[in-house]
């Protein structure tokens, strides 16, 4: 027979190939397999052998020879060549012998296929390819590294060879530090008025509760002369200290005008269902009721006297329409007096006008702000001619409505004159003059002051009075007649003033507390959760002393959810920009504790919001507002 231009007589077909393999592997096995096996037993299947590739060695015993893993004998070329799966090596211990014997195995492959692929060059493309990639596989596998099964089989170790530099050897090495949290010693002054704390903490608040006589005499003593006894960080036994039971009593305290045990004078907003039903013998009487305004207004004015000379921080005046919050000068980031009014409506505003009293907006200014520096960017921003021409329609109609708004405003009948007739020229020429309906004054004074009035009522209408105008703001609350309700179960009766140090005419009064022990389910278990609850009109100083009580006494973890007077929660905006020195004003004889002067100093960062939830974990506060 002829043979074929480029015949090899040493030519085999892959599947011969492997044949030969198998023969091969068949061989070493009989020379490594144990000499004292039984009679019974095959000779391809040696002491040392897993069944199967995954799986566990038959014998741990007689490891000096090195075992050699069987094929599986349902693998085809296909599935064999694995060289993520074949990395792992799996075994219950000896992990170096399992190791040794795997990388003999496949130097002996690799060699063998060194051999075939020098004598089949250029004739066996496809088992030149397998040798090839095999012997890549051996040569990664010994720069890349090994992964065992560590001691407690739960975790992998990484190990490497042929390489110098260093790894780390677990995953926990490997993993991100963990970042502690910032330590805040301090939370947020906030100036709203709160109508209820409820505080809950894992450690017993009954300390808090029934004081000896001589506590509570001792804490409103140390209240009228504004002293304070320091208290450790820490306290082992909260009940028997009686500094820190004292200090309570006296952080409880506050002082009110006018006093009339029957009816509660906080709040005054919406609290019509509070006094119905409640004797007001001054309702009908116009000299009793001049009678309580002639005393209140010397309890105001004395109010201001004080913190004139810094002897009072701040004060509030509760009426059943508005609250004013009063602050001395070095409060709230402000150099001078300074006085929150909300909610306002448009007639306060121009009856305070027509006073001399210069005030702003602060909300309504910061607004106007951030829409201009938004218009400034926008504008900027702007390059195609389409929308710099709407830009231009809009404020052309915007200068319209403002013609037609001063239109309205001149002429002393309060008609339109021939200039505002000639603005409707157009409908004479049309012919309809007489079918058109033109708006009258009232219409046009509305539509000028629309947006005033639309900030009646909210929080957007809370207005800041500072400096010396909030001397004249006083005189005004003094004479201003609407600020009593005319009718009513209200009727007749004076705001209320609330302060934290005495005044003239003042009672001094004390919030409730009331202390009980819950359960609470945690998971599927319960645990015992002490609760302190406090009602009354809190003032900011107040919360702030407490807060610094419970965390001595229940060693830094307590939380707290705080109800806030709704129309109060706006005092917490800010009233200027300027930013006054710590220590430029002093403020030590104001009867406040040096910590809460230190807080208040600062302006408030809540904005129109109050605080509603406080938290203290590891003496570190943390709120949500």
């Amino acid at each position: 027979m002829s043979q074929p231009a480029g015949y090899s007589p040493s030519f085999k077909r892959p599947a011969e190939i492997m044949r030969m393999r198998r023969k091969r592997t068949r061989s070493d096995a009989g020379v490594f397999s144990s000499p004292t096996a039984s009679p019974g037993q095959s000779d391809l299947s040696p002491a040392c052998v897993r069944p199967f590739s995954p799986g566990p060695l038959f014998s741990t015993q007689n490891r000096s020879g090195g075992g050699i893993k069987r094929r599986n004998p349902f693998a085809n070329i296909e599935n064999t060549y694995s060289p993520k799966k074949k990395l792992l090596i799996y075994n219950d211990d000896g992990n170096a012998e399992a190791a040794d014997s795997y990388k003999i195995k496949k130097s002996t492959d690799n060699e063998e296929d060194e051999d075939i692929s020098t004598k089949c060059q250029g004739v066996l493309p496809f088992s030149a390819r397998l040798a090839e990639a095999e012997k890549q596989e051996h040569q990664d596998t010994s720069r890349k590294k090994r992964l065992t099964f560590s001691e407690d089989d739960s975790l992998f170790e990484e190990e490497e060879e042929d390489l110098k530099s260093p790894l780390l050897k677990s995953p926990q090495a490997i993993a991100p530090a963990s970042i502690a949290p910032p330590v805040c010693t301090q939370f947020p002054a906030d100036w709203s008025l709160k109508t209820r704390l409820l505080f809950t903490s894992p450690l017993s608040l009954s300390w808090a509760e029934h004081p000896k006589a001589q506590e509570e005499a001792l804490g409103l003593s140390q209240h009228c002369r504004a002293q304070f006894a320091p208290l450790p960080h820490s306290l082992q036994d909260p009940k028997s200290c009686s500094e820190l039971r004292c200090a309570f009593q006296q952080s409880l305290a506050y002082w009110q005008h006018p006093s009339l045990p029957w009816i509660s004078l906080f709040p005054r907003i919406n609290a019509e269902r509070s006094f119905t039903g409640k004797s007001t013998p001054w309702a009908q009487d116009a000299a009793v009721q001049q009678s309580l305004m002639n005393e209140w207004s010397v309890s105001l004015s004395s109010l201001y006297s004080l913190m004139k000379a810094r002897l009072c921080p701040y004060f509030y005046l509760c009426s059943y329409q508005f609250t004013v919050l009063f602050r001395a000068a070095g409060l709230g980031g402000s150099s001078s007096i300074s006085a929150l009014i909300s909610p306002t409506t448009r007639g306060l505003r121009e009856a305070m006008k027509a006073e001399g009293i210069e005030f702003s907006l602060p909300l309504v200014e910061e607004r106007r702000k951030s829409r201009e520096l938004q218009n400034l960017t926008v504008q900027q921003g702007e390059e195609e001619e389409g929308e710099q021409k709407k830009e231009k329609a809009q404020e052309c109609c915007e200068l319209k409505e403002d013609e037609d708004c001063q239109a309205g405003d001149e002429g002393d009948d309060g008609g339109y004159n021939d200039d505002e007739d000639g603005s409707f020229s157009w409908l004479k020429e049309m012919g309809v003059q007489d079918k058109i309906k033109k708006p009258d004054s009232i219409t046009i004074q509305l539509r000028k002051e629309g947006h005033a009035v639309s900030l009646d009522h909210k929080p957007e209408s809370v207005v800041c009075v500072e400096g010396s105008h909030t001397f004249t703001l006083i005189n005004f609350l003094i004479n201003c007649k609407s600020l009593v309700a005319a009718a009513g179960s209200q009727a007749g009766l004076p705001p209320t003033l609330l302060a934290p140090v005495a005044f003239r005419g003042a009672a001094m009064h004390t919030l409730k507390a009331r202390s009980v022990n819950v359960k609470s389910q945690v998971g599927s278990t319960y645990q015992n959760i002490s609760s302190l609850e406090i009602t009354g009109p809190i003032l900011p100083s107040s919360l702030h002393t407490i807060t610094t009580l419970l965390r001595s006494a229940q060693k830094g973890n307590f939380s707290a959810t705080l109800y806030t007077h709704t129309p109060t929660a706006v005092m917490n905006t800010r009233t200027t920009k300027e930013q006054v020195d710590v220590g430029a004003v002093d403020l030590s004889g104001c009867g406040l504790h040096p910590a809460s002067i230190q807080q208040f100093q600062q302006p408030s960062s809540l904005g129109k919001t109050a605080l509603t939830h406080i938290n203290m974990n590891n003496y570190s506060y943390t709120w949500k507002n």
